[in-house]
């Protein structure tokens, strides 16, 4: 049921608490075309950026919204800027905030019969061909595959194995989190299996306590559909599955920075 909940509460609106975003973070407004809509983006920008002339990888995430700050967090924020501050990560991060009761919508690539959805891919078109462009525009970007990662949890960790399907020349890295794979399982273990070949980095993540839906088999399943497409010497997977780990803000925030260290 918790694994559920999170599928239609997974956002919020600001509430009375204090902002604990950090100075390197900025957010913005744009239109989202093939959404139909706008989207408010989170920018993370490293300490030493505006001194600087080089340029970053980017690490695109899902659910902006709990990635910075508390204060518009559903159940808590991840720390992303604090914990990349504290390893002085030379990264780029755009948080995309989610659609709100659009979130199951936009991140799922194909319809549920039961929950409906399937609209992943006019918010992987928004992120590839609006977004992508804008961020590489504006600021001092590595903007290969090689160099741009994406990374999200339940739904968003659904949607970021997704983009290495659809994008694998626009997302060489990817970190999935705890993935709500059941939701579309027949249809992306298909589409997992059509791929001709992965050349992504990929980190999977869950706990053994998420709830009611098959997590590990499905992420099982997955990890071996993935190792069919390439030689296991290459080492480009890598599966943590936490003892006692829950489906929350929590297993995530935790498991960050080792994700971030290892996809780096």
């Amino acid at each position: 049921m918790k694994h559920l909940l999170f599928l239609f509460l997974f956002y919020s609106t600001a509430n009375a608490q204090e902002s604990t975003a950090s100075k390197q973070v900025s957010t913005f407004t744009m239109e989202a075309p093939q959404l139909k809509t706008t989207r408010k983006i989170w920018l993370y920008l490293p300490k030493n950026y505006n001194a600087s002339t080089k340029k970053y990888p980017v690490l695109y995430m899902h659910d902006a919204q709990n990635l910075f700050d508390a204060k518009t967090s559903f159940a808590g924020e991840w720390n992303i800027d604090e914990k990349l501050d504290s390893l002085n990560a030379q990264v780029i991060v755009v948080g995309i905030e989610n659609g709100g009761d659009q979130r199951l919508a936009e991140l799922t690539p194909f319809k549920n019969a039961k929950y409906g959805g399937g609209k992943a891919a006019n918010y992987m078109d928004f992120i590839v061909n609006t977004l992508k462009p804008a961020i590489d525009k504006k600021y001092r970007t590595k903007s290969n595959a090689k160099n741009t990662m994406i990374m999200g949890s339940s739904l968003g960790g659904l949607t970021s194995f997704y983009a290495l399907l659809k994008y694998p020349t626009v997302f060489g890295k990817a970190g999935v989190f705890s993935p709500s794979f059941w939701i579309n399982r027949d249809s992306i273990f298909s589409l997992a299996q059509d791929t001709q070949k992965l050349k992504s980095k990929i980190y999977f993540l869950c706990g053994d306590n998420e709830g009611d839906v098959d997590v590990i088999p499905d992420l099982n399943k997955i990890e071996y559909i993935v190792n069919t497409k390439r030689c296991s010497c290459e080492m480009l997977n890598k599966k943590v599955i936490v003892k006692g780990g829950q489906h929350n803000e929590k297993l995530w925030r935790d498991r960050f920075v080792k994700a971030y260290l290892w996809l780096d």
